[in-house]
């Protein structure tokens, strides 16, 4: 998942080993996300690309549904959409394969 921000960049905690989300200055904002993972699934940010994160887990199901709880803690309200495309949005599907 990448984070896409105009003007402010939105600031992600990953605590509690990965099970909870926590997104800081959406829009500027002074409000706290917090978003908890379904069990299974644990949250890591990417090491080698900026604003990224993703979401690992054994259970197809329940990594789609936390990534949607992410997406929909960061949807604009009460503002032109097309204007404000500020958020997490899902950039890529796929299985992580381990490399030995």
């Amino acid at each position: 998942m990448r984070f896409v921000y105009s003007h402010f960049p939105i600031n992600l905690n990953i605590i509690d080993g990965g099970k909870v989300v926590e997104i800081r200055n959406f829009l500027g904002e002074k409000r706290v996300r917090i978003v908890k993972l379904l069990p299974g699934v644990i949250c890591e940010k990417s090491t080698n690309v900026k604003d990224e994160i993703a979401l690992k887990g054994t259970d197809l199901e329940l990594v789609s549904r936390s990534a949607a709880l992410i997406h929909q803690a960061t949807l604009v309200r009460r503002k032109d959409i097309r204007k404000f495309l500020d958020g997490i949005y899902v950039s890529e599907k796929g299985t992580l394969e381990k490399t030995d």
